[in-house]
């Protein structure tokens, strides 16, 4: 049973192992980081990359009271999300004091006495105490590649429905294994709790002589980001025009509760649908007061493989306290129904 999990990208740049360098991966770096920022001798951070991994931690830093900045390659920060629902987490970061470099490419580290001093962009050099790698994971596939398993996607260990891999007797399971995306018909890789957990019990069942599938995942995600919730599920646009796909996206803004309600939010939900059978494609959200949870409505509906003209008369719960009385994901609905 190989569950070898996932491994952290690190630069292949000189100094890229020295002092004050992390990669946020594994409780003990955990640890070890809030060791050294209870000491206070930390007063500039430099997150590289604005992934998951990479803005939990500059809002943590932040927090923590040190001077962050965060270098992203793109030109906004989440690059799961299309980049127009990108931009609003980009500002709620900098709402909360992180200064944001975008479309800027790392360089290099400045390392003197073997501890890091500054990164180096391809546009100017930015001081710091303490450097946190945000660029994401790879499977962590190199015993299986030397045993000839064969590999799929990025790398990760080819399996079935059952999590069996193309050799007998040998299963895999967790983010060292391609998935199957349910929305594009085609394998992906993700590296995410929720499907390894999956993954594993499945494998388990069936490597324990019983009988269990997997049949896929529509690539479901969520964070908070300072006070934002964001959350994404299904295909982004980039990816729904890589398939060659005519589709249709609409964005509304909206209140997470009735409007005249106390503490009702602003939510924005974009919805993502296939022009000519209105098929749901995939749905982004960022808001506060728990909105992004409400992601889960449209990761249901692409299971289920709803259009949304089907989904416009979902019976969703309705109270002052808790949604206006459309709520904001079939209000983005019905103005994608607009434009099929």
């Amino acid at each position: 049973m190989f569950a070898t999990g996932a491994v952290p990208i690190r630069p292949d740049v000189p100094g890229a192992d020295a002092h004050g360098i992390y990669g946020a991966d594994t409780l003990k770096i955990a640890i070890e980081l809030n060791k050294i920022l209870d000491r206070k001798e930390c007063k500039r951070a430099v997150i590289v990359g604005g992934g998951y991994i990479g803005l939990e931690m500059a809002e943590a830093l932040t927090l923590r009271g040190l001077s962050v900045c965060l270098i992203e390659q793109a030109a906004e920060v989440m690059n799961t999300l299309d980049s127009d629902m990108g931009a609003l987490v980009s500002e709620a970061l900098e709402e909360a004091g992180v200064k944001l470099y975008r479309q800027e490419s790392f360089k290099n580290f400045d390392v003197r006495d073997n501890r890091v001093r500054a990164v180096i962009t391809d546009r100017r050099e930015i001081p710091s105490d303490i450097v946190i790698l945000g660029l994401g994971v790879r499977p962590n596939t190199c015993l299986a590649k030397q045993a000839g398993i064969p590999l799929g996607v990025k790398d990760g260990v080819k399996v079935n429905d059952r999590m069996q891999t193309r050799v007998e007797n040998i299963w895999a399971a967790g983010d060292c294994v391609e998935s199957f995306h349910l929305v594009s018909k085609r394998p992906f890789y993700v590296a995410l709790g929720t499907v390894a957990n999956k993954q594993g019990r499945v494998a388990g069942i069936n490597i324990g002589g019983g009988d269990a599938t997997f049949p896929g995942v529509v690539g479901t995600a969520i964070s908070k980001i300072c006070e934002v919730g964001v959350s994404r599920t299904g295909l982004q646009a980039k990816e729904i025009e890589q398939l060659g796909l005519d589709y249709v996206s609409t964005v509304i803004k909206s209140k997470t509760r009735a409007g005249y309600y106390p503490s009702a939010e602003d939510i924005t939900v974009k919805i993502l649908a296939e022009k000519s059978s209105g098929r749901l494609l995939g749905g982004q959200i960022v808001g506060k007061d728990d909105a992004a949870k409400r992601i889960d409505i449209l990761a249901t509906a692409l299971h289920a493989g709803f259009a949304v003209q089907e989904m416009i008369h979902l019976d969703l719960s309705y109270a002052p306290p808790f949604s206006p009385v459309w709520d904001p994901v079939l209000i983005a609905v019905r103005q994608a129904m607009k434009k099929i």
